[in-house]
């Protein structure tokens, strides 16, 4: 669900897959546990769909938002759950209604319309800053324990969209530009949701890749290029969470609304991949019935839509059309197949339950700690030493907690956030569009362990107070926070508010400043080479000031790595203005301004290149590539090892204290042609001086092409090809710093998926 459909209009006050060959498996699989069984529930939901009546076979094809929109709207059922939907169930079969909430970070907030908070992890891109498939999979379980708690048993969850313009708005919901990696730390994520006996989906299907014009900017890509990227991400996750649905996104693609594209929802979907769940729009996707025929299965907060196209309307066309019948009954057996494969009959859900809220807030701390990324360390500046006499702590609230993202996916505790700041001062959003804080204070936590030391904050606003607080200081420690939010992008990568200027000043004045980054994502950093530490915590949910204090003052060393490229400026993007900026006025909030407003966004400029893959392609250096992170310790990499299906590598601590490192292997050259692809990669925990051997397995797919059969577009079909020669593997600490190359020779290979 959106945040522009359910904030602007709702407060007045979004194997299966058939299971690929085995050399088709994708690398990393997700702990956790078997996914969930399609098989044995398609055939169930076959018997179940012969048994509908009549006036009972659009029941699970349509649903409310489960809010009141407007004050002469009906009432909300009586078993439903405010949030973001309400599908009516089938009490004669046992079939329980499906309550949705949004959840990719936790249950959502919906302005504390249920008057119960929930635990707020970090956000998507911090999660993936880990590279860790267990912190995703241990996050989904917490997040479902709370929804069946809370009521509900759908969980719109399970964002993948690859970064491919860092100034997204959704960035920060988000995991990363890789397919790969975001594919197994997706697929970790659903896994974790679905223990839970619910339904997750994964979302937004596909190339959802900007706010701006959101609602009608047209994706324009080639087949082979969409396959190899972000199609590619979207099909992995599929096959390791094995999501029960899977949520079609605003946005057009080569000409269709993506919740109308035969192609993305029959052609690729439901026929190349054999999915076998079913398709939700998002909240008011849905262009019209002839979404049905091709691929939708389900019309989601249909008060949304101009009319409720998926209700009476469909039962008129399948009474009268055997087609229409018969993509009725598929769409039942749909929904059916993913109630029955997680079993959502038999677990049913009710509100009001309980959790252990120090447990899960143990869990959203440590994933805060095990993605934030140590940027910068001059001098070993980091970490702190608990014998300063004078800290300066200034900027980005810190004083009293941690900044989150905006829109349908936020979460806060109990009370709600410790402040909220207006963004817009008039308008229909002004009300509603805000900055929130999670009530975690950072300035706490660093007091706590300087308790000897005069810990002075300052807030910021005025440069020369927090000059000349730094001026005094041992250390000053700057905190500097960049708000994104569902429904606008990012004009640039530059720090809001002056905070590059306050940044600067105080660097100068005081050589040991710390600068620590809550953002949403990549940002310039023009006072880089003036400060002695940097450190992106990005948006560390519901525990983030207490996990940045014990990563800066050594309580934990911090390990993440960079999922996502930080561009030097944007004039290294393959579209320095994100497309639209520049026509469109923000407050449109992606709806098109007229009915007839056209917006195309050219993703052929870098194809499947997407992120570091356009680096290397480009021959540019970033401020930070992909996979880049620093330590407390220093590690060592030897003995790759490839015999095209695995590689193998060794991982040693060569410092004095415990760390975890990251090894990534890239493909860096294929039958001579230079390449530059993860096709592997393994978090890995070493006390000092220990070495660890690991092995991979590398996904076919990552050394192959997409090659069409046919040129018939949406109709087109076709499969992978690797040509014969040798190919070239490196272990990089990053995407950019590569060790030595191996080379092996490998046959021509052709093959669908």
């Amino acid at each position: 669900m959106r945040f522009l459909s359910v904030m602007a209009l709702a407060v007045a006050g979004a194997g299966m897959a058939h299971a690929q060959a085995a050399g088709n498996a994708a690398a990393n699989p997700a702990p956790g546990g078997a996914p969930v069984d399609l098989a044995a529930a398609d055939a169930r939901a076959a018997q179940t769909v012969k048994a509908l009546q009549a006036d009972e076979r659009t029941t699970l094809t349509h649903g409310i938002m489960a809010i009141q929109l407007f004050p002469n709207s009906p009432p909300i059922p009586a078993d439903a759950v405010p949030g973001a939907g309400y599908i009516a169930g089938l009490p004669r079969l046992g079939i329980p209604a499906l309550k949705e909430t949004d959840a990719s970070l936790g249950v959502a907030w919906v302005s504390g319309a249920r008057k119960r908070g929930a635990t707020a992890l970090p956000s998507g891109i911090a999660q993936a800053a880990s590279w860790d498939p267990a912190v995703l999979h241990d996050g989904g379980a917490m997040i479902g324990a709370e929804a069946r708690a809370s009521g509900f048993n759908v969980l719109l969850a399970g964002g993948v969209n690859l970064t491919r313009d860092p100034r997204n708005g959704r960035t920060f919901e988000y995991l990363s530009e890789d397919p790969l990696l975001s594919g197994v730390l997706v697929g970790a994520a659903i896994r974790g949701i679905q223990s839970n006996h619910i339904i997750s989906t994964i979302k937004h299907f596909a190339l959802n890749g900007q706010e701006t014009g959101r609602q009608f900017v047209d994706i324009q890509i080639d087949n082979a290029a969409a396959r190899e990227s972000d199609l590619l991400a979207f099909q992995i996750g599929i096959e390791q969470g094995q999501p029960g649905s899977i949520m079609c996104a605003y946005n057009r693609v080569n000409g269709p609304r993506a919740c109308a594209s035969d192609w993305l929802l029959n052609s690729v979907l439901k026929r190349d991949w054999r999915y076998k769940g079913f398709v939700m729009s998002d909240w008011g996707a849905v262009p019209g019935i002839e979404a049905a025929t091709a691929g939708l299965d389900q019309q989601s907060g249909e008060q949304l839509d101009k009319a409720v196209y998926f209700g009476s309307k469909l039962a008129e066309k399948a009474a009268g059309n055997k087609a229409w019948a018969a993509r009725l009954e598929d769409m039942n057996r749909r929904v059916l197949t993913a109630i029955y494969a997680t079993g959502v009959d038999q677990h049913p859900v009710t509100a009001g339950g309980t959790w252990d809220e120090a447990a899960h807030a143990a869990v959203a701390e440590r994933a805060a700690i095990a993605g934030i990324v140590l940027l910068r360390n001059q001098n070993n500046a980091l970490p702190l030493l608990r014998d300063a006499r004078n800290v300066a702590v200034i900027g980005g609230y810190a004083d009293g907690g941690v900044v989150s993202g905006g829109g349908s996916s936020q979460v806060q505790g109990d009370g709600g956030p410790v402040v909220a700041r207006p963004v817009l001062a008039s308008g229909p959003f002004a009300g509603i569009m805000q900055q929130q804080f999670h009530r975690s204070s950072p300035l706490d936590a660093i007091k706590a362990r300087v308790p000897q030391a005069a810990v002075h904050f300052r807030d910021g606003r005025y440069i020369a107070d927090a000059v000349e607080a730094a001026r005094r200081a041992d250390v000053a420690i700057v905190f500097a926070t960049e708000w994104r939010t569902e429904g606008l992008d990012q004009p640039d990568l530059s720090l809001p508010d002056g905070q590059d200027a306050l940044i600067a000043a105080v660097a100068a004045a005081n050589p040991r400043t710390i600068v620590v980054l809550e953002t949403g994502g990549p940002v310039a950093m023009p006072w880089l080479d003036k400060t002695a530490a940097v450190v992106e915590a990005w948006y560390p949910g519901a525990r983030g000031g207490e996990a940045i204090a014990k990563v800066l003052f050594g309580e934990a060393n911090p390990g993440g790595r960079l999922p996502v490229t930080f561009p030097a400026s944007v004039d290294q993007l393959p579209r320095p203005k994100v497309d639209g900026s520049d026509t469109l006025d923000p407050d449109f909030m992606g709806t098109p301004p007229t009915p007839d407003a056209t917006l195309k966004a050219d993703y052929n400029i870098e194809g499947s290149d997407v992120g570091y893959r356009w680096f290397a392609r480009k021959g540019a250096k970033p401020l930070f590539p992909f996979g880049y992170g620093l330590s407390y310790t220093t590690f060592a990499s030897e003995g790759l090892s490839v015999d095209g299906k695995t590689a193998r590598f060794t991982l040693r601590n060569t410092g004095k204290v415990a760390g975890d490192d990251v090894g990534q292997v890239y493909l860096v050259d294929r039958a001579g042609s230079p390449k530059r692809r993860l096709v592997g990669f393994a978090r890995v925990h070493l006390e000092p001086g220990e070495a660890k051997t690991v092995s991979v397995p590398i996904d076919p797919r990552l050394l192959a092409d997409w090659r069409d059969d046919t040129k018939g577009g949406a109709k087109s079909s076709g499969g992978w090809t690797m040509p014969a020669g040798s190919y070239g593997f490196a272990l990089g600490s990053d995407a950019q710093t590569l060790g030595q190359v191996v080379t092996v020779r490998l046959p021509a290979r052709n093959w669908k998926d």
